[in-house]
């Protein structure tokens, strides 16, 4: 069976210092799926773009900012992640420099500068525990993984770097 997933990307974006990163609160929608955690940015890739178009134009989108500077850091395979089991392909980015003021909120939630060393003490998904070490980490090279869900949870993680 061939394999059809929705593609999308995932941003965070660092604070000038470093130190922090712009998460989204999922706390504005109550038929959210990830009602009460926390998140990078991003969504779906349009028809006519590229991955870096996507990150660019979701961003702006969903933060009110430019991107400036990203980073790829890695891809990760989600099969059976949606909420109705849909398989995800994810394109994991780092804006690095930015440009204008972050917005206070956005439809899904209220946007909050945390610091980096404390992103994993977030609600979050159990899976985002796995790959944000690797988002952060001071290694180059990008990781690439796959990250199977079933009812929502997470089933095992696996990941390389070239």
């Amino acid at each position: 069976m061939p394999y059809t997933p929705i593609v999308a990307t995932l941003g965070y974006v660092l604070s000038p210092d470093r130190k922090r990163v712009l998460m989204v609160h999922r706390n504005a929608r109550p038929d959210d799926h990830q009602l009460g955690k926390y998140n990078g940015l991003g969504g779906k890739i349009e028809r006519d773009e590229d991955v870096v178009a996507c990150m660019r134009r979701e961003i702006r989108e969903e933060a009110g900012i430019e991107c400036e500077s990203m980073q790829l850091r890695g891809t990760i395979s989600w099969p059976g992640f949606g909420r109705n089991g849909e398989d995800w392909l994810g394109f994991v980015f780092v804006i690095d420099a930015f440009s204008g003021t972050p917005l206070e909120r956005n439809p899904e939630g209220t946007l909050e500068w945390v610091e980096v060393e404390r992103i994993l003490e977030l609600p979050l998904w159990d899976g985002d525990r796995q790959f944000l070490p690797l988002v952060f980490d001071a290694d180059p090279r990008a990781f690439h993984g796959v990250m199977p869900y079933r009812d929502g949870r997470m089933q095992s993680w696996h990941w390389s770097r070239l």
